[in-house]
């Protein structure tokens, strides 16, 4: 038993997990698609000038949101779960940088909700742009935190 907790205490634990599996790891790729998809379809209605592709823009920011949200709780729970994530800056600026992308893409949802299609030209695009921009920067961070400081990553053997 003591070889086992020395392996656990090795490496900063997630604590949002189902039978091990952390949780924030199996929910942050759907937000990322959803606004890496916005972003497309806000260019594909630049280009072409047809209307469903900002519709299609407005229904992927808001299942972004949703699921952002279920990432964002379960990366918070890890967050306050083990101090030792909380000691990491890459964590800080995983978890700052993505509460930025989350209220950008709801200030962006809301504009084209009231808005429609006036919203996306050009602001939208532009917020679509940055928050994809932001995506890819908490991205290098988030996988910094697993690669290098092996965060929720299990040494033991099966």
């Amino acid at each position: 038993m003591r070889a086992e907790n020395t392996v656990r205490d090795r490496n900063p634990q997630s604590t949002a997990q189902i039978a091990g599996h952390p949780l924030h790891p199996m929910l942050i790729p759907f937000p990322v698609a959803f606004l890496v998809s916005t972003l497309a379809c806000d260019l594909l209605f630049w280009s072409t000038g047809n209307n469903a592709w900002s519709t299609a823009s407005l229904y992927l920011l808001g299942a972004a949101l949703v699921m952002a949200a279920l990432a964002a709780l379960a990366g918070l729970t890890d967050f306050m779960g083990d101090r030792r994530i909380r000691s990491l800056s890459a964590a800080w600026h995983h978890m700052l940088g993505n509460v930025v992308v989350v209220l950008l893409s709801l200030w962006n949802w809301y504009r084209r909700y009231e808005a429609g299609d006036a919203a996306v030209l050009p602001t939208g695009l532009v917020i679509s742009l940055v928050v994809v921009l932001l995506l890819l920067y908490t991205g290098w961070r988030g996988w910094e935190m697993v690669y290098r400081h092996r965060v929720a990553v299990s040494d033991q053997e099966t």
